[in-house]
């Protein structure tokens, strides 16, 4: 039978229009370039390396990488003055002054500043100034930080502005780790929940300022569960087990007899290694025949 031919469909003009523009879009990314986003005969990006973290002080440092307790925002504390009473800032800035007479100038550094300069962990005390340009003005800033009897440590920051020294950055962290990326300084260690904290904090053009803030949990995963040994076999597929075989020392035993009661039973012969005992049945003696009668 044959089908009735006719007309094609129409095809609907939504249908139609949804299909022109797809076309439409693959024209226009074919035409955008390479797939690395570089234009056919265009110059590739320069290359860029990035910072890397510098410790302030390895020797505080734990030994396993540790986020840090915490740090008040800067952001939200007011605009930093200048230090009123501190002393003048000689011609070769803070890298040729006391860290002890900044300190001491500093309201809230000044008690803490009071135990004394340390050279080395595990003693509360001031440690040894680190430098380390954190404006970009090539000259170094002054990063001081005082370890307390608790375990935490007091962190200051201070900078140059317009001859007088201006602090600004005031912050703490339970023995946290201190490292300058770049012109960034970032303060690492534990949270008390027991999870990590990173602070990153950038000058922006008044003070220190929290960049970024990375806090993560710690997370116990379950242990793997041992595997387990196969239960030993206590059956046959078709029965069950067979009695373990039992030796004597001078070699395997004999298997019983199946001869029948009626005649005794030879003597098992010596069977081979590794196989059983063979046995070996006898007849009946056969009974003798009868004399003639009268025969004594």
């Amino acid at each position: 039978m044959r089908r009735a031919s006719g007309p094609p469909a129409a095809v609907p003009a939504p249908a139609a229009a949804a299909v022109l523009a797809a076309l439409g879009c693959g024209v226009l990314l074919t035409g955008c370039g390479a797939p690395s986003g570089l234009g056919e005969g265009g110059p590739a990006p320069s290359a860029t390396t990035e910072a890397q973290p510098k410790n302030l002080w390895p020797a505080w440092s734990p030994g396993s990488p540790a986020a840090s307790d915490a740090a008040a925002d800067p952001a939200r504390q007011p605009a930093p003055d200048p230090l009123s009473g501190a002393p003048t800032v000689p011609p070769g800035g803070l890298a040729a002054m006391d860290q002890l007479d900044v300190l001491r100038a500093d309201p809230r550094m000044a008690r803490p500043a009071g135990r004394g300069a340390v050279d080395r962990p595990g003693t509360p005390g001031v440690r040894p100034a680190a430098l380390h340009d954190l404006t970009g003005d090539r000259q170094p800033e002054l990063i001081s930080a005082v370890d307390l009897e608790s375990g935490r440590m007091l962190l200051a920051v201070y900078t140059v502005r317009e001859g007088q020294i201006v602090p600004v950055l005031h912050t703490s962290g339970l023995r946290p780790v201190v490292e300058a990326v770049g012109e960034d300084l970032v303060v690492r260690g534990p949270t008390a929940d027991g999870g990590e904290q990173a602070v990153r904090y950038r000058w922006d053009g008044r003070r220190m300022v929290t960049a970024s803030e990375v806090r993560s949990v710690r997370t116990t995963s379950p242990e793997p569960d041992a595997p387990t040994a196969p239960a030993p076999r206590t059956s046959s597929p078709g029965g069950t087990a067979p009695a373990p075989r039992t030796s004597s020392p001078e070699g395997p035993a004999p298997a019983p007899s199946t001869s029948p009661p009626r005649g005794p039973a030879s003597a098992p012969s010596a069977s081979t290694p590794g196989g059983p005992a063979p046995v070996r049945t006898t007849a009946p003696a056969a009974a003798p025949a009868a004399g003639p009668a009268g025969a004594p």
